[in-house]
């Protein structure tokens, strides 16, 4: 039985779901495809995400022959018995360039893939080739610099994930839509939760578990949970990892380390995604803890990284340390509500222009305009000069913004300032 990932492929450009970061009606890409200009490329990004399929939609649209191998089982051989016929196109009758694409391109050694350099000057063929490693250390550079252009393929978001499902369920065609199953909007969130941004393991899980079902039969959460082995004690009750997100922050803004291992762990049982819980650690360094600890952030971000690229059941490693990290330093929500009143300002109070002395005075006439004039600049001066920075208004008023506390290392990031300022505020 042919699966549903490769039933439900796109049939069309405009049916290709994500990586709008380069492929959208109008975009480069999308009009040389349109236009049947597109040259010659190399995708690279996490599998499932759509390589294979645009290249497909592109020989498509080119109106191409296409020739399609995987250098995991092929080799030379086989790319010289494509590379014949297709110099038999070009030179022959039709003089038609063809499009070559490689999967797993980066799996190719360096001869396997200078192979293709000669063709490719001579424009016998175009050239697609796909790989998950960086091109710029996987693919020589003889060949990236005979590609016009690298695109890198991310993870669907899951939006896109959930589109596709719902799509494949409703497809009378290609996909399930003539089994007239029914589901729950929740079972197809929790797919597109749990596959990571990889649409293949998110149909081929959708297809399991329709295969397994009796006619007219209902996807529920239950099943996905039987079919991706993962319990569901959470996700009936979406409310529920938002709850679990604040009181994570809580017990971190409360020093409570085994509070926020506590929680980190059910939010992990509940299959909340790393980039969900990243981004909310992230913010807490520097909500939370900030000049207290100025580290904090680089570390977060480190652990987050990391997380990311091994994945779980490893990344809940990371994912602690950042937790532990977080909860052990000292706090300061000085740089949050520094920046808010900031804001407050600029979208409240009528402000003057920057100063006269602090505007840009690297260009011809800016003197005669009276810019950049009377500028002290602090290390002619050791470092510091007492000087205005503030437009006008918020100078006379005295404005502050950032209110240090004594804590951790914003103590002495406080001290500094009062030295320097000579506690002028």
């Amino acid at each position: 039985m042919i699966p549903l990932s490769t039933r439900m492929r796109p049939s069309s450009l405009d049916d290709f779901q994500g990586q709008e970061h380069f492929l959208y009606p109008g975009s480069l890409l999308y009009n040389a495809i349109k236009n049947k200009t597109f040259d010659s490329a190399i995708f690279y990004g996490p599998s499932g995400t759509g390589k294979t399929t645009l290249a497909r939609l592109i020989a498509r649209e080119m109106d191409a022959d296409f020739y399609e191998i995987n250098a995991s089982t092929s080799g030379t051989k086989e790319l010289k018995e494509i590379i014949d016929r297709c110099r038999t196109r070009f030179f022959g009758l039709q003089q038609k360039t063809s499009y070559v694409y490689v999967d797993e391109f980066h799996r190719w050694n360096k001869l396997q893939q200078d192979s293709l350099l000669q063709w490719l000057e001579e424009g016998v063929i175009r050239f697609i080739g796909s790989t998950t490693e960086n091109p710029y250390f996987a693919v020589n550079n003889a060949v990236i610099s005979r590609v016009r252009s690298l695109y890198e393929f991310h993870r669907h978001e899951k939006h896109h994930i959930v589109a596709i499902l719902k799509r494949a369920m409703e497809d009378e065609e290609r996909g399930l839509g003539r089994r007239k199953l029914s589901w729950d909007m929740e079972a197809l969130e929790m797919i597109a939760d749990r596959c990571n941004g990889d649409a293949r393991m998110a149909l081929d899980t959708l297809g399991f578990i329709a295969d397994n079902l009796p006619p007219e039969g209902r996807i529920d959460l239950k099943m996905v949970g039987e079919a991706t082995q993962s319990q569901t004690t959470f996700y009936d009750k979406s409310e529920d990892k938002y709850n679990l997100l604040s009181a994570l922050q809580k017990s971190i803004r409360g020093s409570d380390p085994d509070a926020a291992l506590h929680y980190l762990a059910r939010l992990i049982a509940a299959d909340a995604d790393i980039q969900m819980i990243g981004r909310r650690l992230v913010v807490m360094a520097s909500e939370d803890v900030g000049m207290a600890y100025p580290m904090a952030v680089s570390i977060v971000t480190s652990c987050v990284q990391a997380a990311l690229m091994v994945g779980f059941p490893e990344a809940q490693i990371n994912l602690a340390q950042a937790v532990i990290t977080l909860a052990s330093s000292p706090k300061s929500n000085a740089v949050i509500t520094g920046i808010s009143e900031a804001m407050s300002d600029v979208k409240t109070k009528r402000i003057s222009d920057v100063p006269a002395h602090l505007k840009d005075a690297h260009y011809a006439g800016a003197a005669k305009q009276g810019r950049g004039l009377d500028y002290k600049y602090p290390h002619a001066y050791g470092g510091f000069v007492e000087q205005q920075y503030l437009p006008d208004e918020l100078y006379r008023q005295g404005v502050q913004y950032y209110h240090p506390t004594e804590n951790g290392k914003e103590g002495a990031f406080k001290k500094y300032l009062e030295y320097i300022w000579k506690k002028k505020r």
